[in-house]
C-alpha cells in the first residue's frame, strides 16, 4: 500500500503559492495533479485518516492529505488550493477538533460526502485545563469540546474503518464491495492490535504515563492507564514554571521512571522535566504525522509504542 508522501517538500512557500499546489499527498501525485480515471478523489486531514483511507480505499481512491509529512498538525492553515481540493473532492475524512481551519473548510466547501471520524465513536472530555496553560501567538488555542485524538485507541480506529467503508461505498457504489471488504480486513487488523495492547499492558508495576502533550487520553482510557501531560491537547502551549514544578512532584510521587517525548514537537520541556525528576526519556509517538520517506506506518508506530510502554511501566 502506498504511503503518504510530500513530493513538494523542497519547494519554498512562495513557489508553492505561485504554483497553486497543496503539499502532502499520497503516492507521487501533486495537489494540482488530475485525478486518475476511475478513482474517487478523497481528501484526508491528517496522517492517521490518510492511512485509513489508503487501507480502505485501496486502488479505487486517489488520496490528498492536507497536513505535510513531518509537520505538527494542530495549527494547520489551508492554502486556496487545499480549500479547492476539499470542494472538488468526492469525499473528505477528518477529525473535527484537531484543525479548526479544516473544520471550517469542510463545513463551508465540502460538496462531496464527508466523515468526521470523531462522530462515529464515543469521545472523551478534553483534559482539564490548568491556569498555567499559555496562549499561542497571543490567543488561547480553540479547543474542541472533547479530546480529538481518537486514533490512539485501535478499537476506535476499527470502528472508524468500518464506518469509512460504508461511507465510501455510498459515495462510490461501483466499488462498494471492495470498500466493505477492505474495511473489514482493516478493522480486523486493528482489533488484533488492540488485543496486543490489552495483553501487553495488563500486568504493570505502574499505570501513570508522563506525556509531552495530552494526546494519549484514549490510549490511557482503553488500557487502564493515567495520562499526566506536560502540555494540553495542543502541544504549542508550553507549561509555566509553576506547572513544571507540579509535574516534577507528580513524577516523584508516582515513581515514574520515564518522561515521554514526541516526534513532531521539541523535546526540550520534557527533557528538562526528566532531569529535574531524575527520570529518563523515551519517545511515545502520538501518530499525528510521519516524516517523508519513513518506512513506518500507523501499525508499526503503534506496535513500537507498545514496546516502549512495557519496560517504562515495568509490565510482565
Amino acid at each position: 500500500m502506498p504511503r503518504v508522501r510530500d513530493s513538494l517538500r523542497a519547494l519554498p512557500a512562495a513557489a508553492l503559492a505561485l504554483a497553486g499546489l497543496a503539499a502532502g499527498l499520497t503516492g507521487c501525485a501533486g495537489a494540482g495533479a488530475d485525478v486518475p480515471p476511475g478513482k474517487t478523489a478523497v481528501v484526508a486531514s491528517i496522517y492517521p485518516m490518510a492511512w485509513l483511507v489508503e487501507r480502505v480505499g485501496g486502488d479505487d481512491v486517489f488520496v490528498r492529505t492536507l497536513t505535510r509529512p513531518g509537520t505538527e498538525p494542530h495549527d494547520l492553515e489551508l492554502t486556496a488550493r487545499q480549500v479547492a481540493n476539499i470542494e472538488d473532492a468526492g469525499f473528505t475524512v477528518y477529525v473535527k477538533g484537531v484543525q479548526p481551519a479544516v473544520d471550517d473548510a469542510v463545513g463551508k466547501h465540502a460538496k462531496g460526502g464527508s466523515l468526521d471520524a470523531a462522530s462515529v465513536v464515543k469521545t472523551l472530555p478534553p483534559p482539564g485545563e490548568t491556569d498555567d496553560e499559555e496562549a499561542h501567538d497571543g490567543v488561547r488555542h480553540r479547543e474542541a469540546s472533547y479530546d480529538p485524538h481518537i486514533w490512539l485507541d485501535p478499537s476506535r480506529m476499527a470502528t472508524v474503518a468500518t464506518a469509512l467503508g460504508e461511507r465510501l461505498a455510498a459515495a462510490d457504489p461501483g466499488h462498494a464491495d471492495g470498500y466493505r471488504r477492505r474495511a473489514g480486513a482493516t478493522a480486523n487488523e486493528l482489533t488484533r492490535l488492540d488485543r496486543s495492547f490489552q495483553d501487553g499492558l495488563k500486568n504493570c508495576a505502574r499505570r501513570e504515563i508522563i506525556t509531552a502533550h495530552a494526546a494519549f487520553g484514549y490510549l490511557a482510557d482503553r488500557y487502564g492507564l493515567r495520562q499526566i501531560p506536560v502540555s494540553g491537547v495542543d502541544p504549542s502551549g508550553g507549561p509555566s514554571p509553576k506547572r513544571l514544578a507540579e509535574l516534577t512532584r507528580l513524577v516523584s510521587a508516582t515513581d515514574a521512571t520515564t518522561v515521554f517525548t514526541e516526534t513532531l514537537v521539541s523535546p526540550k520541556t520534557a527533557e528538562a522535566l526528566a532531569r529535574e525528576a531524575g527520570a529518563r526519556t523515551a519517545v511515545l509517538d502520538p501518530v499525528e504525522g510521519i516524516e517523508d520517506g519513513s518506512p513506518d506506518d500507523y501499525m508499526t508506530i503503534m506496535q513500537r509504542n507498545l514496546r516502549t510502554l512495557r519496560p517504562a511501566l515495568e509490565c510482565s
